[in-house]
Parts: structure tokens; C-alpha cells; sequence
């Protein structure tokens, strides 16, 4: 049977300004996508019947209680979602089995349920030779979720409208990445309903990093206040040798930061370690 995979790579937040919520429930926000080399990995292949297998470190976190198998039932996730959009779009008769090999955290601020829909048509689009690029696809995506066309995408760019307004930007690729979660969930719903409402000014111009340096994650303090672990990953990141940036991805728990070398990443990295803390040391793709 045909069979492609593909990366979702874990999304970083290199600032997120939220400006003020917006009359259909949604937040107006500004914000620099970047990505990440790594992160979970989709594998579709044609089949006889629609299936869907979870796998790998974070498997269970998504797995049906009663269910304790591999196979995940087809529902109440954001692949088989978006596998059914594909299917119902663009009139494949064929059915589809899906692995979701689980690397990142759940609930972590990296994207990882809109990264992996995001590959999830990605794969299934080289599958069936519909281009990356057709709009219906992106119209997929933007009704998955606010970050899945930015996931769709894959590069770097400035999100605007509830992130899914995108322009391209020229990234960082190969500069050196740490990202580090406590072994907390947070809510995104939560940490949106505690931020503080202010608007405290839009995301300025200039190269990347500049950009993102002078820049914020509006939803760091809120997510703090509900996890206060945050705050201590921040501070071993803030006070990591090397470090260019440090910062709260998404809507958390996920701290991330930027190196100026390998050597100065993969030594934060250990001391994150110790602390019983989750990491995944690469570099902006």
C-alpha cells in the first residue's frame, strides 16, 4: 500500500502579543512562528479500511481510558479530523490507516495536536498529489484551528487575526534550540481567561531576532500564576551561559530559548534534565 510520512514539528512562540478579544470568542493576536527540527511524526498509507494508531512516549495522554490498546478509536482527535476533511473535500474514495508517533508533551504551548493535523494533510495531500499549496487545504486548516495553518505552513512567519493571518518572515534555521517542559499540562482556555486584558502594544519591525527579543508572550504571567513550575524553568533557562532568548512558548508549559552554540544548548539542556524536566535539545528549522 502507498505509504508517506511526515514531521509535525514542535512550533515555537518567539513572541505572542494578545490584543484584545475579539467579538467571536477568539483573542486578536500578533505573533513570530518558528519551528523546530524535530517533533512527533505521521505515517499515513492506503488501506482497506480507516484506522488510527497511537505510539511513542506520549501515547497514552491521548489513548481512550478504556481502551489500552494501540489503536485509538477514529474520533475526538485532531488527525482523524483532519483526515476526515481531506477525504470529504476532495472526494477521495480511499480509506487511510494513520500512526501518530507522540513525541512532544500534551497541553504544552508547542503546537503539538495542530502540528500533527497539519502533517496529517501534508501527508495525505503528497499521498493523493494535491499540492501543499491549494487553498482548500489551508481552508482545512484554518477551521481545525488557529494554529494549524501556521503548522501547515512549516516556516517561519508573522501570524496576525487569531494567528492564522500569516506572512512570511526569514527564520533563524540552524541556530540552536532548547525546549523544556516541567511535566505540566495547562489549559489554554485557562491561561487565556487570566490574562489581564491589557493591550501592551504590537509585535515591532527589524530582523527576526530583534523582533522577538523586544517582544513578549503576553500569556507567560497568567500560565505562570496557574503553574508556578513555569517560572522555574524560566529562570534556569534566563540564567543558562549563551543564552540569545528564553520564553514561554504558546499558552505553556513549554519554556523555550536560543543559543549561541551547541555546546551552550546541550549543557542547559543536562541541567534541565537533572531536574526531572522534559527537554528536547535541536534547532530552528
Amino acid at each position: 500500500m502507498p505509504t508517506t510520512t511526515e514531521t509535525a514539528p514542535a512550533k515555537i512562540n518567539l513572541a505572542l502579543h494578545v490584543r484584545h478579544r475579539r467579538a467571536d470568542g477568539y483573542h486578536e493576536l500578533e505573533t513570530l512562528f518558528a519551528f523546530a527540527e524535530h517533533g512527533d511524526v505521521v505515517t499515513v498509507r492506503t488501506a482497506d479500511v480507516d484506522s488510527f494508531a497511537i505510539i511513542g512516549p506520549f501515547a497514552a495522554a491521548l489513548r481512550p481510558a478504556a481502551g489500552g490498546t494501540d489503536a485509538a478509536p477514529w474520533d475526538g482527535n485532531l488527525v482523524t479530523a483532519a483526515a476526515d476533511a481531506f477525504v470529504a473535500t476532495f472526494g477521495i474514495a480511499a480509506h487511510h490507516a494513520i500512526t501518530l508517533d507522540k513525541r512532544l508533551p500534551i497541553a504544552s504551548g508547542i503546537g503539538g495536536g495542530s502540528a500533527d493535523a497539519a502533517a496529517t494533510l501534508r501527508a495525505l495531500a503528497r499521498l493523493h498529489g494535491v499540492a501543499v499549496q491549494d487553498p482548500a487545504l489551508h481552508g482545512i486548516a484554518a477551521r481545525l484551528g488557529a494554529d494549524v495553518p501556521a503548522c501547515l505552513v512549516n516556516r517561519t512567519t508573522f501570524g496576525t487575526g487569531r494567528g492564522d493571518m500569516l506572512v512570511a518572515v526569514d527564520g533563524l534555521a540552524g541556530t540552536p534550540l532548547l525546549c523544556v517542559n516541567p511535566g505540566v499540562a495547562v489549559s489554554t482556555a485557562a491561561v487565556f481567561g487570566a490574562w489581564d486584558g491589557i493591550d501592551h502594544g504590537p509585535i515591532g519591525e527589524g530582523p527576526l531576532l530583534e523582533r522577538a527579543i523586544a517582544g513578549r508572550n503576553d500569556l507567560e504571567a497568567p500560565a505562570c500564576a496557574i503553574a508556578p513550575e513555569i517560572a522555574r524553568v524560566r529562570a534556569l533557562l534566563d540564567a543558562a551561559p549563551g543564552v540569545l532568548l528564553a520564553r514561554m512558548s504558546g499558552s505553556g508549559a513549554t519554556c523555550f530559548a536560543l543559543f549561541d552554540s551547541i555546546a551552550a544548548r546541550d549543557s542547559a539542556a543536562a541541567d534541565a534534565a537533572a531536574r526531572g524536566w522534559w527537554t528536547l535539545a535541536c534547532r530552528l528549522r
